[in-house]
């Protein structure tokens, strides 16, 4: 993995640098310690993009979710509306128009709770992947990267929390 040949590489200049008696410290090149961690941004693993994309996708599926419950919701007003201007089948017209709206409802409880459930599946196997991933080869890394798998990780449970939420409102809101 190119990942870890660069992060071998920086070792290496680490080894190699002059050094400073005493205090310990390591003189290096800053151009080349920045090309390198340049090279490794661009070569990060895809489960980290991944989570980029997983969580713009959430984004997008609520989105379409909230469009396509609004777009019910106006089609069973319009078909309620154009009911009640006939005298005759008025009251038939209200109580077939609370069913539309019901049924819509449900169902778009529904499809929002499969959503839900499937994005908080998708962020949980992320969050599965890195962690393995981070064991895997990140355990001897600087503490900068440790910092950032933490706030990744942070992210992805604030998603979950976010999602979690959202599936229990979703429950009330169906239950009312």
């Amino acid at each position: 993995m190119k990942v870890l040949e660069l992060l071998d590489e920086l070792d290496e200049i680490m080894e190699t640098a002059s050094s400073v008696p005493v205090v310990r410290k390591v003189m290096v090149d800053p151009n080349e310690v920045t090309e390198i961690v340049k090279e490794i941004r661009l070569e990060r693993p895809d489960e980290i993009q991944q989570a980029q994309w997983i969580k713009n996708e959430r984004t997008r599926i609520l989105d379409e979710a909230k469009a396509e419950y609004e777009n019910i919701i106006e089609d069973a007003r319009k078909k309620a509306a154009a009911l009640v201007e006939q005298d005759e089948i008025t009251v038939k017209a209200k109580q077939r128009a609370e069913e539309i709206l019901r049924v819509a409802k449900e169902n778009c409880s529904v499809m929002k709770m499969s959503i839900l459930d499937y994005t908080d599946g998708m962020l949980y196997n992320l969050q599965e992947k890195v962690d393995q991933m981070y064991s895997t080869y990140f355990t001897d890394m600087y503490d900068d990267l440790q910092s950032t798998f933490e706030k990744i990780n942070k992210n992805i449970a604030n998603s979950r929390s976010e999602v979690k939420d959202q599936i229990y409102k979703a429950q009330n809101t169906s239950e009312e």
